[in-house]
This record gives structure tokens, C-alpha cells and sequence, in this order.
């Protein structure tokens, strides 16, 4: 529970971090923040997977290329599925899926050592 906690912060602080820094991505409030989180952790744990499975050819042909598209088109669900949070393209929504991940990793990682350490 712990766990699933810090990934939610560290989501996000990498919204926070994309909207700040990509400039299609627009969420409205500071609830939405936490909603787009709890959503894009739920998208990607429930249906990147079956997305990746299925377009399996697609990504190895891409050389594993694909999944960014895959993760772009994560970050555009749960867009589409929040009133508060709009993106405004592929690049938008690839960027901010970029931005969310790197910032994501970085703070899982962060909390990983201090959790062993």
C-alpha cells in the first residue's frame, strides 16, 4: 500500500512537472492532479499491457519504438476521460508521457533507496 502511495506522488509530481513544461498539456485544478494519477497509474497497470500484447508485431518491427506510441496513447485516455486535464495532440500527449515517466522513475527510485537503505 505504501508502495502504490509513492507512485501516485511521484505521478503526480511528473504531471505537475508536464504541465509546467509541455505546452499542450493543461490540467485545471489540484484535484484533477490526483484523479489523472490514480487514472494513468489504473490505464497503465490494466490496459498498456493488453495494448502492448496486441500490437506486438507493430513493436517489434519498431524495434520496441511502438511503446511510445503506446504511452502517448495512455496519457491520451485518461485525458479524455478527465474533464480538468486536456491535451491538445500526439506530441503533447507523447512529451507529457515522456516527462510523467522520467519524473515518475526518478522518484520511485529516490524512495526505493530510501527504503532499503
Amino acid at each position: 500500500m505504501r508502495e502504490f502511495l509513492i507512485r501516485i506522488l511521484c505521478v503526480i509530481a511528473g504531471l505537475w512537472v508536464a504541465t509546467h513544461l509541455i505546452p499542450g498539456v493543461h490540467i485545471d485544478e489540484g484535484m484533477t492532479f490526483v484523479w489523472a494519477a490514480l487514472l494513468l497509474v489504473i490505464v497503465n497497470a490494466l490496459i498498456r499491457p493488453l495494448a502492448i500484447l496486441f500490437t506486438l508485431p507493430l513493436t517489434l518491427l519498431t524495434l520496441g519504438l511502438f511503446i511510445f506510441v503506446i504511452n502517448a496513447a495512455m496519457f491520451g485516455l485518461v485525458a479524455a476521460m478527465l474533464d480538468g486535464m486536456s491535451v491538445s495532440g500526439f506530441f503533447s500527449a507523447l512529451f507529457g508521457a515522456i516527462v510523467v515517466g522520467l519524473v515518475s522513475l526518478m522518484g520511485m527510485s529516490l524512495f526505493r533507496s530510501d527504503v532499503r537503505g
